[in-house]
């Protein structure tokens, strides 16, 4: 999106609501009349006046890896932190302490310092934002008669804009606080049942949201850029909600409100894990369908990034692919390029370019020697989550016919293991080093290794680099000005579609399920991810039934979309969440064999360990009340009505 058109437009928003901004309470939010220091008739006449008061939602969005110098939002069994980032969000629900979202400010769910106007990435939050949005898109929706001096292209535009947010919204507060009342009209302060308003149960919830996505849907182009507005910004309409991100959401709205806890409600054991509902299953596979089959067609944008590596380590692209899947997540030397390739779906502003720099790009590897500077947190992956990675053929670790060799556990494993984990042996600095700091160029992640400090290193014996690659170090210099690193991980891409379409089909009639309109089972679109990165197809033992099936395409979400935020709603909504293995969090033990100066000359995947073994750091003891998170207490003191999570 434009710059110099954003804040123009942003202008407008900020000037019309200028008086109407203070960010302390839901109820604040939602109880204001609509007055302003512009007339109504003034500030939504047009198009442009209009999309000026929209633009302010799309500011509003959460940028979840950069909200706070050292962000937090992979809170399942996927990271851990090194000790000294223990007062964060990730540590914090280790502990169960899931109070701990109002008061940590650190991490995307709230931020003290929320203000909608703000250009600052360090000023927006969900929760606030959430209830100042739906109330913005409401307003606006109240005043589409106003409209007058307008195409019916334009009008569409404004609406399907509206429903969209009202609906996303909405939705990400769902994902972590369950149903809530669904604000679709402007409140009035004066009248006591719009001050009332009880909580839905989350499929209630879902229902009004598919609605507004639906509406969405058929109102928007698929791409801006074809649109007699959209032309005059062409090439610049990326961010621009569409019928693509619609559709999305809408299939996403459904599967969730589908999937065994909304069905099910809280509860421990496991044993309602398989358990979906069924119809809104159907329901999210059309919805999906109809997405991929424009797809797959050729009639978007959108397509799956190439997984084409002439050095995958370094994430060095082939010569001839003509899309990069490490571009989706971030980008390097490529003057702040935003990420997201061909295959991000929706996205928040993310203009600023440089602040990717800033921490960000420094907690991801060691501070051992100052290897990477800054402060000392690092985001580390559990043992348990690297594990997910399986084998070159498809198949899982821990089956007979995976081939998997713990004296060679690095070798013939999943692609994608060799772009996402910095293991054993990895060369981490390409660039000249002094003398003194030779021992750090490559990895020693063995037990009691070089870089298995639990305080400034890995306690794992892993890194992550998918979204923040090893070159980010104090010599190959990636995160200095000159390597132009910018990150940005999207809410939705193709691969989730793909996942989730498998998943709502598998969970109604396993490995040939499939939407009415579109031509792929739940075994094909799964197949369709991992052929994108050279992995093997599911096994026949996995497709010959419903549960197992389900178990492989669990894991693929696991690996497709990892570090990315989707794990701790996927074993929440799965009601896995307080089940083990999923409650503990592990390190990789284990001891080299090969001498240092074998890795000089050698590839780190073909190397012999021994005493290859899993241990525990940490075990998360949960209970059903930690399937949603509390509701400020403020907030449930409002009326009877809006009462807090159970056990809370």
């Amino acid at each position: 999106m434009e710059k110099k058109i954003y804040r123009t437009w942003l202008f407008v928003s900020t000037f019309f609501l200028l008086g109407t901004v203070n960010l302390t309470s839901c109820q604040d939010y939602l109880d204001k009349e609509p007055d302003s220091t512009v007339s109504s008739e003034e500030a939504f006449k047009d198009f442009m006046n209009f999309q000026g008061f929209i633009e302010e939602i799309y500011n509003c969005i959460p940028d979840k890896e950069r909200c706070n110098y050292c962000a937090s939002w992979n809170w399942g069994d996927d990271e851990i932190f090194n000790t000294e980032g223990d007062a964060h969000m990730t540590h914090q629900v280790d502990l169960g302490n899931f109070r701990a979202w109002q008061t940590n400010d650190q991490c995307w769910l709230y931020r003290s310092s929320s203000n909608p106007t703000s250009t600052d990435k360090f000023n927006h939050s969900l929760w606030p934002h959430s209830w100042y949005c739906i109330r913005k898109a409401n307003v606006g929706l109240a005043n589409l008669d106003k409209m007058t001096a307008a195409t019916e292209e334009e009008r569409d535009l404004i609406a399907g804009q509206l429903y969209f947010f009202r609906a996303w919204w909405h939705f990400e507060l769902m994902q972590y606080w369950g149903g809530l009342p669904y604000i679709d009209r402007v409140l009035d302060s004066s009248n006591p049942e719009d001050m009332t308003l009880p909580r839905l149960s989350y499929q209630e919830c879902a229902d009004k949201a598919a609605e507004d996505f639906r509406r969405a849907a058929d109102l928007l182009p698929i791409d801006w850029d074809d649109t007699t507005v959209g032309k005059q910004t062409q090439g610049k309409n990326q961010l621009r909600i569409n019928k693509i991100m619609a559709l999305g959401y809408l299939g996403k709205n459904y599967l969730w409100a589908g999937s065994p806890l909304m069905k099910n409600g809280a509860q421990i054991g496991g044993t309602q894990t398989y358990n979906y509902d069924e119809e809104y299953c159907r329901k999210a596979a059309e919805a999906f369908g109809e997405l991929l089959s424009l797809v797959e067609s050729g009639q978007t944008q959108y397509a799956l990034a190439e997984f084409n590596y002439s050095d995958i380590y370094n994430h060095t692209r082939a010569s001839n692919a003509s899309s990069c899947y490490s571009d989706i997540f971030y980008t390097t030397r490529q003057n702040w390029l935003m990420p997201g390739s061909v295959e991000a779906i929706f996205r928040g502003l993310s203009s600023d370019g440089n602040g990717s720099n800033w921490n960000m790009s420094k907690t991801f590897g060691p501070k051992v020697g100052n290897l990477v500077s800054h402060d000392n947190i690092i985001h580390q992956p559990t043992a348990n989550m690297v594990n997910m990675y399986g084998m070159a053929n498809g198949l899982p670790l821990d089956d007979p016919e995976s081939g998997f060799d713990p004296t060679h556990p690095f070798k013939d494993r999943d692609p994608r293991f060799y772009h996402d984990i910095v293991f054993d042996g990895f060369k981490y600095v390409n660039s000249t080093m002094p003398a003194d700091q030779e021992y750090l160029r490559y990895c020693d992640l063995q037990t009691d290794g070089v870089m298995r400090s639990v305080s400034n290193a890995s306690r794992t014996g892993y890194f992550i680099q998918k979204i923040v690659p090893h070159t980010c170090n104090e010599y190959d210099q990636d995160y200095a000005w000159g390597g132009a690193y910018h990150c940005y991980m999207p809410y939705m891409r193709l691969a989730d579609i793909y996942l989730m379409y498998a998943e709502a089909c598998a969970a109604i009639n396993g490995a040939t399920g499939k939407a009415s309109n579109f031509s792929k089972t739940a075994e094909d679109a799964i197949n369709t991810i991992r052929d994108r990165c050279g992995a093997g197809h599911v096994g026949a033992a996995y497709v010959a039934s419903r549960e197992k099936l389900l178990d492989e395409i669990r894991r693929e979400r696991a690996v497709e979309l990892s570090f990315e935020g989707f794990r701790f709603n996927d074993l929440q909504r799965w009601l896995l969440l307080t089940e083990y293995p999923y409650t503990v969090k592990t390190s990789q033990e284990f001891t080299r064999v090969e001498s240092d100066e074998w890795f000089k000359e050698n590839d780190p995947r073909d190397a012999e360990v021994a005493n290859w073994r899993e241990e525990v750091i940490l075990t998360r003891v949960f209970g059903t009340k930690h399937y949603w998170f509390p509701l400020p207490d403020d907030e449930t003191y409002l009326y009877v009505d809006f009462g807090q999570n159970p056990g809370w």
